[in-house]
């Protein structure tokens, strides 16, 4: 009876601990935030648009999750601290109510050549239990199927301690299922010797092609006084012997002019220095010369699927683990299904949940065994979330950044379901998107503008969607912004012929891409545009293609030396003050001695976390205060790469500062919609469609008369779309051809032709199932997307 009545006055009284429900931002400043103040509902779903560059990921990611993440780390012990990376608080007066935050952001996946999909969610763990329970006939434990273990024989003594001590022989053995061969990488790498040296010359007369091997320095004095051959003959008249040690030679010990050196053979050196890393992390001239000199090929021995022979010979129902892992995700789903063997049932139910997330997000036509490094932002991006769903956390803060990038129209209503689920869960779910379809399904909407840059940073609008459909911001007047079909299309000035293309999931495709128009390829994720572009329209002498790898580059790194603008800016300044243009860079002559020209001064505190401060003695200036003396227009350096792009182009557009070739560079970027960018911006700091846009502007420089856009709307705000269709109109006005794999509807409406693949993704895609005018394809409405192009342009 006293229960009932407890329970009754419980229900009465609302609990405190049940009054936190809400996520409290007060004074952000973080970047260009103008001491933004909000209140973001929790277990919600809240959207933040804004136009690019307004400051969205500055609230989300730098302010929220960022102090989330820094609370987190606190609460680990000063030693493992140690090794995390360092986190400063976010300039903010008051952040409340927070939860564990986890961020599903859309950087590439690790391009390590083993990590696949499969070891990037738990997936091939799973799968390699099974096989080490039922696979006939049985080689071992689960790492026997791994292709990440190799296999290894030891043998030895110990010591075991039995009243005397006494020393017994004892053997290790571990079986992994790594190919020895490919060391379970899948393919094996060739070295083209004439990429290496030139044979008709002698080492003397500098035969060696490599970079950095040059006879002038320590290398030279290894050749000249190892003794294995005469450095003043021709390689070509070398002995088979001289020949080995030139190029296969292992690690020998050998003194010159009295100093102890170490002697290696060329091909084993290079493996070492170039070929052991990733091929994006090489400074461009030793890529260039890995990509001449590299022929790689698929592993002869175990056939590209990594795994040694005994791992490919364990089947279960005639199916190795590699035939598996090369199953399309959804077929291989349906065969976990058909496998009923109740001592394995719970393993089977956890693998079927898995790789029916899979299906259900979108990605069924991935394989297990798909390179991780070869996947899209927005795909990375919906593996990563695939981890999540299956967690049993709730209360937690999601953070996703666009989570629609990459996605047709007819996989956004999935995404959309998915975060609706995570909310469901009892889960805040933060989302910086431009997309009107996913805005829609907000609980709550953040609106930051109104414009980009120091012109943005404040809260435009708070509230419901319908809120925002008739508030007077950019995001709430372009909403229901829908683009028509353009009345005359242009006609194409030639064709650029593509037959029986066959990468990835294409058949045997033959197409013609017209020149001298806008051609946009569509398709659902995974239907084989990107397949069909860039693996058949090689980036050549008058192809410029612009896709949406990482930009590489330091956090010295800005648009500026990015675009080559500090060269003409630095010259102009030399010219004008009659001093050397070394003095004007921060990484040269110029750069202050303290914080050597970063601009802030990184401390290492030892095992507690580091700090980073602006450094005293420049202020965060990056340059020597003799440097700042000297002005042109009235500005030292450190004051123009402080400047917005749409400022310097005025500032070097005419009067005394006038540059004529920094002005082009400024007209470039201010084109691409990156007028509100500073120049000094580190480019770490910059969201992945400014990156593309970056890399955009720099291309346009180049004489390529075909540009390959992939797609060129990402993190483009709808307002900002507008600007780009007429960039691309520009393009093709002035005599280029276009070539842009796009899903966004206003951009399909705009193109003079279409070609969509499909109809589905994967094995069920990889076909052209429409060429023609967007009327055309709206008339039709025989594919996906022409049924949601014409809802789109209310046909």
């Amino acid at each position: 009876m006293s229960t009932v009545k407890r329970t009754n006055a419980q229900s009465s009284a609302p609990h405190a601990a049940d009054s936190h429900d809400l996520i409290r931002v007060h004074g952000a400043r973080v970047n260009n935030l103008k001491d933004v103040s909000i209140e973001i509902p929790k277990r919600r779903l809240t959207v933040f648009t804004g136009v690019s560059g307004s400051g969205k990921s500055s609230l989300v990611f730098d302010t929220i999750a960022a102090e989330s993440q820094r609370l987190i780390n606190e609460t680990y012990s000063a030693f493992v601290q140690g090794f995390m990376p360092t986190l400063a608080r976010p300039e903010v007066d008051v952040l409340d109510g927070l939860t564990t935050a986890i961020i599903v952001d859309q950087q590439r996946m690790g391009g390590d050549p083993r990590s696949t999909v499969g070891t990037a969610t738990d997936a091939n763990a799973m799968l390699r239990i099974l096989f080490s329970r039922l696979g006939k006939p049985h080689i071992g434990p689960p790492g026997a199927y791994s292709f990440n273990t190799a296999s290894v024989r030891a043998s030895g003594a110990i010591t075991v301690e039995r009243g005397a001590k006494k020393a017994v022989k004892a053997t290790f053995h571990r079986t992994g299922g790594m190919c020895t061969r490919c060391e379970g990488r899948g393919t094996v790498s060739d070295i083209d010797l004439t990429q290496l040296y030139d044979d008709s010359k002698s080492l003397n007369e500098d035969a060696l092609t490599i970079p950095g091997y040059s006879m002038d320095g320590w290398y030279g004095r290894i050749f000249r006084g190892c003794g294995f051959f005469d450095p003043d003959k021709p390689i070509r008249k070398y002995t088979k012997k001289e020949l080995h040690d030139l190029l296969h030679k292992e690690p020998t010990k050998i003194k010159v002019d009295g100093v102890n050196l170490t002697y290696e053979g060329l091909i084993p050196k290079i493996q070492k220095s170039f070929l052991s890393k990733d091929i994006d992390a090489l400074q461009p001239h030793i890529r260039a010369f890995v990509e001449r000199a590299m022929t790689f090929t698929v592993c002869p021995e175990c056939d590209g699927t990594r795994l040694s022979e005994g791992a490919r010979s364990s089947k279960i129902k005639k199916l190795s683990i590699a035939d598996a892992c090369a199953m399309e995700i959804r077929d291989l789903a349906e065969w976990v299904r058909d496998l009923k063997e109740p001592s394995v049932a719970p393993l089977l139910a956890a693998l079927g949940q898995t790789l029916d997330s899979f299906v259900e997000i979108g990605l069924g036509y991935l394989s297990l065994e798909r390179p991780s490094g070869t996947l899209s932002g927005g795909e990375a991006q919906r593996v990563k979330m695939i981890r999540h769903l299956g967690s049993s956390l709730t209360d937690v803060t999601y953070v996703f950044d666009e989570p629609t990038v990459g996605l047709h129209p007819h996989d956004i209503q999935r995404m959309n379901g998915l975060l609706l689920r995570l909310r469901d869960k009892g889960n805040t779910v933060l989302v910086v998107e431009h997309k009107p379809e996913t805005i829609a399904i907000a609980d709550h909407v953040v609106d930051l503008g109104p414009g980009a840059g120091t012109a943005g940073g404040a809260v435009c609008f708070e509230g419901t969607v319908e809120g925002l459909r008739s508030a007077g911001t950019i995001t709430g007047r372009h909403f229901d912004d829908r683009a028509a079909l353009k009345e005359t299309v242009r006609k194409s000035t030639g064709t650029l012929e593509i037959r029986g293309a066959t990468s990835h999931n294409l058949r045997n495709v033959d197409v013609d891409i017209p020149l001298g128009v806008l051609c946009v390829i569509t398709g659902v994720a995974g239907s084989g545009k990107s397949s069909l572009v860039h693996g058949s329209i090689p980036a050549g002498a008058d192809v410029v293609s612009v896709d949406q790898g990482a930009i590489r580059g330091s956090r010295r790194s800005n648009p500026a030396t990015y675009t080559g603008l500090l060269d003409p800016i630095r010259k102009a300044f030399a010219k004008a003050n009659g001093v050397k243009p070394a003095l004007f860079s921060a990484n040269s002559e110029g750069a202050c001695p303290n914080c050597n020209g970063v601009g802030v001064v990184y401390t290492d505190l030892a095992m507690m976390a580091g700090v980073s401060t602006p450094c005293e003695e420049c202020e965060g200036k990056r340059y020597q205060a003799a440097v700042l003396e000297y002005h042109l227009g009235g500005r030292d350096i450190s004051e123009v790469l402080a400047m917005s792009v749409a400022e310097a182009e005025e500032f070097f557009g005419d009067g005394e500062a006038h540059t004529p070739a920094a002005h082009r560079i400024l007209n470039r970027l201010a084109d691409v919609g990156l007028g509100y960018l500073s120049l000094g911006q580190p480019l770490t700091t910059l969201s992945g469609g400014e990156r593309q846009r970056l890399k955009l502007a720099t291309h346009m420089a180049e004489k390529g008369g075909v540009y390959v856009l992939d797609e060129p709307t990402t993190g483009l705000h709808l307002a900002d779309v507008e600007q780009l269709l007429g960039l691309l109109d520009r393009l093709v006005d002035s005599g280029k051809s276009v070539v842009a794999i796009e899903h966004h509807q206003a951009v399909m409406a705009h193109a003079d032709w279409i070609i969509d693949l499909g109809p589905g993704a994967g094995h069920e895609g990889g076909r052209i199932v429409f060429e023609g005018t967007p009327a055309d394809l709206v008339a039709d409405r025989s594919t996906l997307t022409g049924e949601h192009l014409a809802a789109y342009v209310g046909a």
